[in-house]
């Protein structure tokens, strides 16, 4: 028998029994609590972290964007259909190029504070940036045209009973309102948000079941197969992917970010240039330049696929790539294909007229920009608006499309090796440029795509005779 000393405590026993589970408890809440917890905060982060990638982006990828037009898509098309996967490799042989000249159109704009017809005008000759302008607005016009052209078509393949000339003149003034009475801050981030729409292409690539394995195979090592029609189709890609509009558009909108800024005098806008926003301007450009030659690459390998072992290979439009890709690869094809076309018009008209505009009027000395309303800069704005009526009418006066986009080829092959000069040597001059002069390499990269802009303008002159 125990004693009493001896025996147990039944009260004091309960409650250590109940104490040591709960502190148990309590510790495996919070360590569940901090597990939970981990997770959350890295998901929290990576969104944080995509805000500010996404708050980083601007007119980089508003005219990476815009380079993925409908006359474009139609190139891009062709190029698939009549050469399967043969023309992947330019997609990767493109993206440095066009990213190099593009970082340095936004460099100079960044680093001037003018536009590049500002900064051509300022140091080098009058007489060959007026020619220049001249060329640029007839080749942009063209290209307004046929873009407009090609969303009307696009409309119907939706809506068939529709009319392409309302269509055509509903665009018009659809794309005019939004530049001329749209505040830049507002207009900027359609502009933005609009870029989004060329991952339709991407969608409608995946949903036609590409072959990715020998997509990237033929992207990375090329079966290049010279003829007279293959070079034709180069020159055709890399005149409608490294386009004289974009040099414009690109010094100019990095312009009016400073203007946004608050920065509205020269002398503003021409003070020191951090590292951090170089940064930023870099992720921008080629973040736009990378969206638009995936899209490039995406369209080809859609069409290589589905239409090239079919034979389809008469591919003049982007709207007949569409009708075209429907019986083998979907409806939802199809529809992504026609309403990607629609978008990228509403994106690329805006830029194709503001480039234009922009050109012209710091050629002339006009005051203006799209910071200013109607009544401030009647003279910039009415530039914008004869470009988008001169491609209204080009619509109406019975030029064929495709005629009118090869027009628009042979100028901008006239005239991106001109302004491509005029681009590597303003960023590669101290004088201009300062601490943000080019580095040798990229001045090599910038001198070779002059060469072969050149070669793809002698090609597209070479092939209206």
């Amino acid at each position: 028998m125990l004693d009493n000393s001896q025996k147990f405590d039944s009260d004091k026993l309960l409650e250590r029994s109940v104490e040591v589970p709960a502190v148990m408890l309590e510790k495996t809440l919070d360590f569940g609590t901090k597990v939970t917890q981990k997770p959350l905060q890295q998901a929290g982060v990576s969104v944080q972290r995509a805000k500010n990638y996404w708050h980083a982006l601007g007119p980089g990828l508003t005219t990476g964007a815009s380079d993925d037009d409908p006359s474009g898509i139609a190139t891009y098309s062709q190029a698939g259909a009549q050469h399967g996967f043969g023309f992947l490799w330019l997609s990767l042989w493109t993206f440095p190029l066009m990213s190099v000249v593009q970082e340095m159109c936004a460099r100079i704009g960044m680093v001037t504070g003018r536009g590049l017809a500002a900064n051509i005008r300022a140091y080098y000759s009058r007489r060959m940036l007026r020619f220049v302008t001249l060329l640029l607005f007839a080749a942009n016009a063209f290209n307004i045209g046929a873009d407009l052209g090609a969303m009307a078509k696009a409309v119907q393949l939706l809506r068939p009973s529709l009319s392409f000339g309302w269509l055509v003149v509903g665009f018009t003034i659809v794309c005019l309102l939004l530049q001329v009475l749209t505040p830049y801050a507002r207009y900027a981030r359609y502009l933005k948000w609009l870029a989004l729409v060329l991952l339709s292409y991407v969608v409608s690539a995946l949903l036609a079941h590409v072959n990715w394995g020998k997509a990237l195979h033929a992207a990375f090592v090329p079966d290049i197969q010279i003829n007279r029609d293959s070079l034709l189709l180069i020159c055709a890609i890399l005149g409608t992917t490294i386009s004289p509009y974009l040099f414009f558009w690109q010094t100019s909108q990095e312009v009016e970010e400073k203007i946004l800024e608050g920065k509205t005098t020269l002398r503003l806008r021409r003070s020191a240039t951090a590292p951090e926003q170089i940064k930023k301007m870099r992720i921008d450009v080629w973040t736009g330049m990378l969206l638009s030659n995936l899209v490039m690459f995406f369209i080809i390998a859609a069409c290589g696929w589905v239409l090239f072992p079919h034979g389809v290979t008469n591919i003049e439009s982007a709207a007949q790539a569409a009708e075209a890709l429907r019986p083998f690869a979907g409806d939802a094809t199809y529809y992504l294909f026609a309403l990607g076309i629609i978008g990228t018009g509403m994106l690329a008209i805006p830029v194709l007229a503001g480039s234009s505009s922009y050109a012209v009027s710091e050629s002339l000395r006009w005051k203006g920009s799209l910071h200013s309303s109607l009544k401030q800069a009647h003279a910039f704005y009415g530039m914008i608006i004869i470009s988008m009526l001169v491609g209204l009418g080009l619509n109406f006066v019975g030029i064929d499309p495709i005629k009118a986009l090869i027009y628009s080829a042979a100028a901008n092959g006239i005239v991106a090796p001109f302004v491509l000069f005029f681009i590597v040597k303003l960023a590669a001059s101290k004088r201009v440029m300062g601490h943000w002069v080019n580095k040798r390499s990229i001045t090599w990269i910038g001198w070779i795509t002059t060469a072969l802009m050149a070669v793809a303008g002698a090609a597209a002159i070479w092939s209206l005779f």
